[in-house]
């Protein structure tokens, strides 16, 4: 159908959850923007990525989490597409040349969910209980809590995950409390880890747009849909994260939180994959100074595991 409204093609994966995030920028955009409420004004483009293509490995393996932004990259420097919907967790530390992140979504709780049969939390599991987990991040922290813990990769959707413990493939497994509330899921939560437990991944929670950096009038439009304490919490975290040069070879957390005052309260931890040790950081002082206090605390963490230890896990893969 032709349409006479400014047309945004949004990319997204095609992940039920993806679409559904694709789905509320729909929303948002039209809410802000009337205009756009013409059909065919906002399209949401399906992208198979090479994350969701490959299944049986971890991700370090081949290649990254970039593997789930790479080909929507690609359509968006391309102009394919006119805006990339991300979950800011997925996103690499380093953009494209000529890509840059627009606006950010107010953040989902960034907690993560414990699901198994057996026990309410980490602590009530059997011994060597098998858990299943594809985040380098969520094992070792698991096997900090409990170092006789089985882990072992579980990847898929939240259906196929769910679906492979009820199967009894494995007797746990943990999901980002965000992404059950995004598809509608939250009464199925069994239990919410605080964030003292188990320390969230960097943009957890958040969703975020891509767009070329040159395209004011894509800018224009999903600028107005930017939350401004999402986007301080999610810069800090990144910028912590760019120092550690992390990847998901790198068992990383970090989270900022705002506080009375438009303070700023930052946690940030890497540890080995096997939770044999780990080190943690924290900052607190003016929003306004947010992008400095979360660069501090990961140079703190760089000199306190050593660069040796970076350059060891690069190695692994």
């Amino acid at each position: 159908m032709t349409t006479t409204a400014p047309r945004i093609r949004l990319g997204t994966r095609g992940s039920p959850l993806a679409l559904a995030q694709a789905t509320e920028v729909r929303r948002r955009l039209i809410a802000v923007h009337p205009e756009l409420a013409e059909e065919g004004a906002v399209e949401v483009v399906e992208i198979k990525t090479t994350g969701d293509r490959v299944t049986d490995r971890p991700l370090a393996e081949i290649g990254g989490k970039g593997l789930f932004t790479k080909e929507i990259e690609g359509a968006l420097a391309a102009g394919e597409i006119d805006a990339a919907v991300h979950s800011m967790k997925d996103v690499p530390t380093w953009l494209p040349d000529g890509l840059a992140l627009a606006a950010y979504l107010p953040r989902e709780d960034v907690r993560d969910a414990f699901f198994s049969p057996h026990a309410d939390s980490v602590a009530t599991l059997p011994k060597g209980a098998r858990v299943g987990s594809a985040s380098l991040r969520r094992q070792a922290q698991l096997l900090l809590i409990r170092p006789d813990l089985k882990v072992g990769l579980i990847r898929g959707n939240v259906e196929t995950r769910l679906r492979k413990l009820e199967a009894g493939e494995v007797d746990a497994t943990l999901l980002a409390v965000a992404g059950l509330n995004r598809l509608g899921r939250s009464a199925t939560i069994q239990t919410r880890l605080s964030t003292e437990e188990m320390l969230p991944a960097v943009g957890q929670g958040a969703v975020g747009l891509e767009l070329r950096a040159d395209d004011e009038r894509t800018y224009k439009y999903t600028r107005a849909l930017n939350d401004p304490q999402t986007e301080a919490r999610v810069s800090a975290e990144r910028a912590c994260l760019e120092v550690l040069e992390g990847s998901c070879r790198t068992p990383i957390a970090a989270l900022a939180e705002v506080t009375e005052g438009d303070r700023l309260q930052f946690r940030a931890l890497v540890a080995e994959p096997d939770g044999s040790a780990a080190w943690r950081s924290e900052r607190e002082g003016p929003l306004s100074d947010s992008l400095h206090l979360a660069r501090d605390a990961g140079a703190e963490l760089r000199k306190s595991a050593g660069e040796g230890f970076f350059e060891r896990l690069a190695d692994l893969f």
